[in-house]
């Protein structure tokens, strides 16, 4: 795949990421790609240069990384996340490599890494939203728990009492899903994680789930409650409004440079904070 125009996405809060952006607009510039720069809170809903964009790259963390999926499902354009935020599970270069990689990322050497996304609808708002990571419905501003009663493929489950309910991606279950207590998937798999945030006086153990289940959530709270798509959309939920997500049809797609590796010793390197 010939690299023929560019997207650059930073996150606007880290002054690196600002720094590291322009440096590789001015290679482009210099090397006649068409290209164009936007920070990660300019891309509410798609920007119109979008469509002919080949690739995008992510000068961040893993959070620009999510504004940046959400903003390119159901356009098929790949991701090379370039670290400057923390661990950074997402991100295929360092902010060192970056400049150097460029010239072979353009020339189309690399490789596809498909992964499961979740959509998600709440009833009332025809709207769907896509999530690499989780899907969470969780209590609001409002410090109680919350009672949120699950059904899996149209059959009740459960009902939880306490602040949120996670609904995780094997990309997503090194995240949120994690600190919650959640297993770690492998990012090939298609399984979804259910894990309820700190549950009272009812089922406290997390889910797996094929990737084939439709699950519904239905926050009862006497105050207004939270659906959040990868922590970036965040919406107020009415009490007992049912939202339903499953996997989507839509794949994230990230470019990779480097040569394939084992997950397992990357994920023990990167629990150990290690870039």
């Amino acid at each position: 795949m010939k690299i023929k125009e560019v997207g650059i996405v930073f996150n606007p809060l880290v002054e690196a990421a600002k720094i590291k952006a322009g440096e590789l607009k001015s290679y482009l510039d210099g090397v006649s790609v068409a290209n164009w720069l936007r920070s990660s809170w300019e891309l509410g809903g798609s920007p119109p240069e979008m469509g002919g964009t080949d690739l995008v790259l992510s000068v961040g963390g893993d959070g620009t990384i999510l504004r940046v999926v959400q903003t390119l499902a159901n356009t098929g354009t790949p991701v090379l996340g370039i670290n400057l935020g923390r661990l950074g599970f997402m991100t295929e270069l360092t902010a060192d490599e970056a400049l150097a990689k460029l010239p072979e990322v353009l020339d189309g050497r690399g490789w596809l890494d498909e992964r499961v996304m979740l959509e998600a609808q709440a009833a009332g708002d025809k709207k769907t939203y896509y999530a690499l990571n989780d899907i969470v419905a969780a209590r609001g501003a409002v410090a109680r728990m919350v009672n949120i009663e699950v059904g899996i493929d149209d059959e009740p489950f459960a009902t939880y009492r306490a602040d949120g309910v996670i609904l995780a991606t094997a990309t997503g279950s090194t995240g949120y899903a994690l600190a919650a207590g959640g297993p770690v998937l492998n990012p090939q798999a298609t399984d979804l994680v259910l894990i309820p945030i700190l549950p009272h006086l009812s089922l406290s153990y997390p889910l797996v789930l094929p990737g084939d289940a439709a699950v519904s959530l239905r926050v009862f709270a006497p105050h207004t409650a939270t659906l959040s798509i990868d922590g970036n959309i965040n919406l107020a939920v009415e009490n007992g409004t049912k939202i339903t997500a499953r996997r989507s049809k839509v794949v994230a797609r990230f470019w990779r440079v480097h040569p394939r590796e084992s997950f397992y010793r990357t994920l023990e390197q990167k629990l150990r904070g290690e870039k």
